[in-house]
């Protein structure tokens, strides 16, 4: 059976996206309600008693306001960090969690599920200790990485040749620079532990670009400083500058704020 994507929503609004794997069925976040969440995943015939985990990428509202909620009703484990599982406790994020459906993640040490390996690995963003993900499974891989302020080796290393990519294109720069936001919340975005911006995507994509990914989907995009032509059509100029083919040889998509994508198959 084949791996199958789509996201819930993305955007400071709330983050989630769905994957599936043979038998095993997981969220990567969780950051809307439990009832929108459970409405998104039935527009594809799915329902949250299907799911076989959560997995948080770190403990922002936007990212695990719906995990305590669903983990509760469905009794679903819950993967963290222990850097985000303090940090959510401090905050308050989720409520109670029951001790059997606590999980605690280390970067770079895999989680089986079955016949799929979900790895943790290192992100840079203000946050306990925040990570990306990737997803494999017979031979297929998916990367994920929805908040970070810069990439480098150990950022390339994973989405290298991953068939399928959630990438953060949070901003453009001028937006960013001379739009509305007070001058310390410019330089927390701008920094390396804040949001990447669409040359900053459009110019990693196309650095770590094989023949193997198909789909790219564009995520966590600003309401305030981002347009959605603007992201998509920044990256697909920047990669097609790098020859590739943009709409043939991949697909590039943007990841809705609000509404979940089309399920894709790989």
């Amino acid at each position: 059976m084949s791996m199958q994507f789509c996201t819930i929503a993305s955007g400071s609004s709330g983050n989630s996206a769905f994957i599936s794997t043979g038998g095993v069925k997981i969220l990567v976040d969780a950051g809307l309600s439990g009832r929108a969440i459970e409405q998104a995943l039935a527009s594809h015939s799915i329902h949250c008693s299907q799911l076989d985990a959560i997995f948080i990428t770190h403990e922002h509202s936007d990212h695990i306001q719906g995990a305590g909620v669903l983990s509760r009703r469905y009794d679903l484990p819950i993967y963290m960090t222990r850097g985000t599982w303090d940090s959510a406790h401090r905050i308050n994020s989720f409520g109670k969690i029951s001790d059997k459906n606590r999980f605690v993640l280390t970067p770079d040490v895999p989680v089986a599920l079955g016949d799929t390996e979900i790895l943790p690995f290192r992100v840079d963003h203000d946050a306990g200790e925040p990570v990306g993900y990737t997803i494999r499974y017979q031979g297929r891989k998916i990367a994920i990485a929805t908040d970070l302020g810069h990439t480098d080796a150990n950022l390339a290393q994973h989405f290298s040749g991953a068939e399928l990519i959630l990438l953060e294109s949070n901003h453009d720069l001028d937006m960013l620079q001379f739009g509305p936001y007070p001058a310390h919340l410019k330089r927390r975005i701008m920094s390396n532990s804040g949001h990447l911006s669409n040359v900053a995507c459009g110019k990693f994509l196309t650095d770590i670009y094989t023949d193997a990914t198909k789909h790219i989907f564009l995520a966590h995009l600003s309401q305030d400083n981002n347009r959605p032509i603007l992201a998509y059509e920044t990256v697909r100029n920047i990669m097609s500058v790098g020859q590739i083919d943009v709409g043939g040889a991949v697909n590039l998509y943007l990841a809705d704020r609000y509404r979940p994508s089309a399920m894709i198959a790989l």
